[in-house]
């Protein structure tokens, strides 16, 4: 009995000096990350862990139903398709078709009501609210300085980026993009509880606008900018301009860094399922026109789906894009393999949900899944009765 007690009085003081030392180093946000994630048996963040930090809703308006096809369904998924739902563990995938459901499925006790996390296909829906912003003359244009919204951004080239060089990857920010890091500035972004400051403390440290690198500081940055510009909660300014009325089913939930008045997570964390996601695929379908309503102007909407930068074809301005099976198209894109995918042509989107991505090679800028998601729905279609 003694030595227990012995045992647990040294436990304790091991554990309290660990905590110490955690914010002696400031590394004192690994603490929120061992309760929420680590704890829970995950490495990463997981579809479920918005229910683990404060956020604020997203709020919905009248709703606008899919149509659902009159031969939904009735077509099964294809056996590659089945066995890469398996492996990946999918949790929806959806199938729209000239503007009806035509094809959806469920997995692990998901359904088409249920929230899950959208990682960084959130970065697509920023660069949304920094269009709308434009639209509405509250930030100039894409070339406008974010040292207008920022004036102590830190940095060699603080005054030279801007909110267009944000939405392009091409922010020239000090960030270290390695999401299986403790130790990494995107785990403590996802932790801490003061995400501006964190962000505000990177340089601008190369030349920005030269070239695309892959970087959630940068859309951070850009939600603050639209933040300041519109004088209005991201989730808020969202809510108002797209959610609403693109008749979202269901209300959405953005994680914030702290509650309740933080800031969201914007580079990430939109909390909501297959369907509601497809709508921002169909209003870049319709060219940024829902029924009969110009929510974003079709330019912009086209220039978000038209590469920046020659050398790198896969990204324009906060959205995806590729070629296969000779079909053009472009897509929101998250961590452990979220998709809306649209291919115009064929008036077609695709939503793909779950636990697992396909493997990311050094040399494809797009997960292996993708193809099959995209294939294994022309085999499908290429069924339908």
């Amino acid at each position: 009995m003694k030595f227990l007690v012995k045992l647990l009085k040294w436990l304790a003081i091991l554990l309290l000096s660990i905590i110490v030392l955690l914010y002696i180093f400031n590394v004192d946000y690994l603490l929120r990350a061992v309760r929420t994630i680590y704890f829970k048996g995950y490495t990463t963040a997981f579809l479920e862990d918005y229910k683990e930090f404060p956020n604020r809703k997203i709020k919905k308006g009248i709703a606008q139903p899919w149509a659902i096809a009159t031969d939904y369904n009735l077509v099964s998924a294809t056996e590659t398709l089945q066995k890469t739902h398996k492996e990946l563990q999918t949790i929806a995938f959806l199938i729209i078709k000239n503007d009806s459901i035509w094809h959806e499925s469920y997995f692990d006790g998901f359904d088409k009501n249920s929230k899950s996390n959208s990682f960084s296909m959130a970065k697509s829906v920023v660069t949304m609210a920094m269009g709308k912003a434009i639209m509405e003359g509250k930030i100039k244009s894409l070339d406008q300085k974010v040292i207008d919204f920022f004036p102590d951004l830190k940095g060699e080239y603080a005054k030279d980026v801007t909110v267009g060089d944000l939405s392009s990857m091409a922010s020239g920010m000090n960030w270290d993009e390695k999401y299986y890091s403790p130790f990494s500035i995107v785990t403590r972004a996802y932790f801490d509880d003061n995400l501006k400051d964190i962000i505000l403390g990177l340089d601008i440290k190369d030349k920005p606008g030269q070239s695309f690198k892959y970087l959630s500081g940068a859309t951070q940055l850009l939600a603050m900018c639209v933040e300041k510009a519109t004088g209005e909660y991201l989730s808020d300014y969202v809510s108002k301009h797209f959610w609403q009325p693109m008749g979202a089913e269901n209300e959405a939930l953005w994680q914030l860094d702290e509650a309740p008045d933080g800031i969201e997570k914007a580079y990430c964390c939109i909390a909501s399922n297959a369907r509601d996601f497809a709508r921002f695929g169909k209003l870049y379908l319709n060219n940024g026109k829902w029924n009969d309503q110009q929510i974003l102007d079709s330019g912009f909407v086209k220039k978000c789906i038209t590469p920046r930068f020659e050398n790198s074809p896969e990204y324009g301005y906060g959205w995806w894009m590729h070629n296969f099976l000779g079909k053009d198209f472009y897509y929101m894109r998250g961590h452990l393999g979220q998709f809306v995918i649209v291919i115009p042509e064929d008036d077609l989107i695709i939503v793909r949900l779950g636990h697992l991505k396909g493997i990311q090679t050094s040399y494809d800028p797009h997960s292996e899944d993708l193809y099959v998601y995209v294939e294994e729905t022309y085999n499908m279609l290429t069924k339908k009765k």
